[in-house]
């Protein structure tokens, strides 16, 4: 077995600290990747901490995997050492529901087994990508094209795809408006797809602090939600509005934001229940959703997508060593717009 540098969890209320893993030999599916980078993803605090419940520690978490392979199984036929790759949130499914042969393994009906804390099909338990290298099956490894840097694709594998599959869901395109609720590490990335769809993109958040940024990115409009007067010049405008937020909102004040037939599509995940009145679905034909991350098959199309029109996250890359900090930085929102690891720094 091989052991590998991380830095980990030793518990709910202790920062993450340096240690080492045992990860499984490499089998005739495997593939080893060298993580070169990995992004720290706003359900990597949440799970450390214990606010998901059911953890096993010491826990390295991490599911924004970007690396190259170093070691591939006798029978892999998809990798070959030396390729640029990325593993995302999850690392294996029971491969034979309906939802997993429709290629949507995110939805596995006996569940996704998650890139950590879960346990693989061979009884492994699993670790993130604060760990130095990661042995994962072939199929659940994604191809990284040449057209994006490496650090600017880890966040990819989980915010990008996140926003990407509901916008394609949804049949977001020219001639679309959409509205993206929150300008963070899920929010720039949704501006940066729809805009690329060639959807009217406008940006809604608390304040107008980040207006320029939104424009940048791609935003046609930006509007502070503290602004009462912000939902009445909406009212009615949008066929989507994606909600990034893990915070509670007025889900009927957004529902109101909707033409007829459109669509509220939750990817944030607020602890808190949100309440809805059903007459401000029935009076719009409207609908409230949610979304998780895509398929395998959806998340390479996004990479490819992402590649052809040179998007990328917006990073700022960060030694092992900052990892604490970084955790307060993104409860305190200090983070424009996704902190990325280099691995390489684990040992020190």
């Amino acid at each position: 077995m091989l052991t590998v540098n991380a830095y980990a969890a030793p518990s709910a209320t202790e920062p993450l600290v340096p240690t080492t893993f045992e990860r499984r030999d490499v089998g005739p599916r495997d593939v080893l990747i060298d993580i070169k980078y990995c992004g720290i993803c706003h359900s990597d605090i949440h799970t450390v901490r214990g606010e998901w419940g059911g953890i096993e520690y010491p826990l390295a978490p991490g599911h924004e995997i970007a690396g190259i392979v170093t070691e591939v199984g006798s029978e892999v036929t998809r990798h070959a050492v030396g390729d640029r790759v990325g593993v995302g949130c999850m690392v294996n499914s029971c491969r034979e529901c309906v939802n997993c042969l429709k290629g949507e393994e995110q939805y596995c009906v006996q569940g996704n087994i998650g890139t950590y804390n879960a346990t693989d099909r061979d009884g492994t338990t699993t670790q993130g990508g604060y760990t130095s290298a990661v042995v994962v099956d072939e199929d659940f490894v994604l191809r990284i094209p040449e057209g994006v840097d490496l650090a600017a694709a880890a966040p990819l594998l989980c915010a990008g795809i996140t926003t990407y599959s509901p916008l394609r869901h949804w049949g977001v395109g020219e001639g679309k408006k959409v509205a993206v609720v929150g300008l963070g590490g899920l929010g720039h990335m949704g501006v940066k797809l729809a805009h690329a769809m060639g959807a009217e993109v406008t940006v809604l958040s608390q304040s107008l602090k980040k207006q320029e940024d939104g424009l940048r990115l791609g935003a046609d409009h930006y509007y502070a939600t503290s602004d009462p007067e912000t939902f009445k010049e909406l009212a009615g405008r949008f066929d989507l509005v994606l909600n990034t937020v893990s915070a509670k909102i007025d889900v009927n004040a957004y529902l109101k934001l909707l033409a007829v037939g459109g669509a509220l599509v939750n990817v944030g995940a607020p602890p808190e229940p949100l309440e809805v009145n059903v007459f401000t679905l029935l009076n719009n034909r409207s609908s409230f959703a949610g979304s998780m991350i895509g398929g395998i098959a959806e998340t390479q199309e996004m990479l490819d997508f992402c590649a052809e029109r040179g998007i990328g996250a917006e990073v700022e890359v960060i030694p092992a060593s900052k990892i604490n900090e970084a955790y307060e930085r993104v409860m305190n929102s200090d983070v424009r717009y996704r902190f990325v690891i280099d691995n390489s720094t684990l040992a020190g």
